[in-house]
């Protein structure tokens, strides 16, 4: 079968498109339809295939295989037909400007540090970039800006298959050796590169490049990126979000992050009073239990650090084992089992398995949660008693 001619490669804004079908196969209840060219972009390179319709049927994956780009399509389309085919165009656009802004991005990189791009996804919500080095959070916002420049530059991007003669002379980026013809893409100033991608034809299409993160990966750094329309939403999220925290603290939209720390600090202080407090009162209880031998107490509202806390109390002053449960019958119970100088390993054993719960712990001291109720809970302890 005859190679697909690329037609993408000429013109990645090219939307509508007429092929002859070659071939049209069966693959489980769906087709592959090979054409002799295609506006369709195969996956391969970190972006996404392209989808869309070809011949009145749903185009839903395209791969190359051998030089032949097959559709992978809902339905049957006839040998020796002529076909039209429509690009999803918003898809197109949008791994466009996410393909073209990392090649910004990554030649910045590799001007300023020599670094390589070794890893490269466009997943769903974000894309990903890979690289051989460190790079700060700071340097992360320089290299942000001045890919922003680029883009409002509004610059040519050049796509083309030198001679080898040029080609060898020529400075591009690539993460192995290439054979063959190869396929330069340009922004001129910031990056040369060998791709097989799709491309804006001027920067400023590119419209916004938002950096989200760096974080360390392997031996060097992971950046996560937005683009485009993507880097739009995200943003008209976060400010929707942010409006959202504005209005909860009475803050303006440019104050939020104070009004959180200050928040933030007023929580720690009633968080200290409330462990204060919890504290006296588990003096209290442990008081009233005094000498009682085996206890179980329910308190309501305790965190899982209070629960422990209080078992502790009681554990010491009862003389016997102390169980503190809090929770509901709705959500499950928390609990705490302490017994100074005892093994209460198989006693956990024993009710977690007959009240639904899990758990564990040093042999004097288990915890963990239980779905029972409480009648159930009680009534089991009621008879282990006897």
């Amino acid at each position: 079968m005859e190679n697909t001619k690329k037609l993408y490669y000429a013109d990645a804004h090219l939307q509508c498109f007429t092929a002859r079908v070659l071939d049209c196969q069966k693959v489980g209840e769906n087709f592959d339809v090979a054409l002799d060219q295609t506006a369709f972009y195969p996956e391969g390179g970190g972006q996404p295939w392209d989808t869309g319709i070809l011949g009145g049927r749903r185009v839903l994956e395209v791969h190359e295989k051998q030089g032949v780009i097959f559709h992978r399509c809902d339905g049957f389309l006839e040998p020796g037909t002529q076909v039209e085919g429509q690009i999803d165009w918003q898809r197109r656009l949008d791994f466009t400007q996410q393909h073209s802004g990392e090649h910004i991005v990554s030649g910045l990189i590799h001007k300023r540090f020599g670094y390589h791009n070794v890893g490269f996804h466009m997943g769903a919500a974000a894309i990903t970039i890979d690289f051989d080095g460190v790079i700060s959070a700071q340097v992360l916002s320089e290299i942000e800006a001045e890919a922003n420049e680029a883009v409002w530059k509004d610059l040519p991007v050049q796509c083309w298959f030198p001679p080898t003669k040029e080609l060898e002379r020529l400075p591009y980026r690539s993460k192995r050796a290439l054979e063959g013809a190869v396929r330069l893409v340009e922004v001129p100033g910031y990056d040369l590169c060998a791709c097989c991608g799709t491309h804006v034809k001027h920067t400023g299409e590119i419209g916004l490049i938002k950096l989200l993160s760096v974080v360390k990966f392997h031996e060097g750094v992971r950046i996560e990126m937005l683009c485009g329309r993507r880097a739009l939403g995200y943003l008209s999220a976060v400010l929707e979000q942010n409006r959202q925290v504005s209005q909860a603290f009475s803050a303006k939209v440019l104050e939020t992050g104070e009004a959180a720390r200050k928040m933030n600090e007023n929580l720690a202080m009633l968080k200290y009073r409330v462990v204060a407090l919890e504290n006296q009162l588990f003096e209290n209880l442990a008081a009233q239990y005094q000498g009682r031998g085996n206890v179980c107490h329910f308190e309501p509202g305790l965190s899982g650090d209070g629960v422990r806390r209080l078992a502790d109390a009681l554990g010491k002053s009862c003389g016997g084992r102390a169980i503190v449960l809090s929770g509901s019958d709705d959500v499950g119970y928390q609990y705490a089992i302490c017994q100074p100088g005892a093994d209460l390993r198989q006693f956990n054993r024993d009710w977690t398995q007959a009240l639904w719960g899990k758990g564990g712990g040093k042999p004097h001291f288990q915890q963990g949660s239980l779905r029972a109720a409480r009648r159930d809970i009680e009534a089991y302890l009621t008879a282990a008693s006897q």
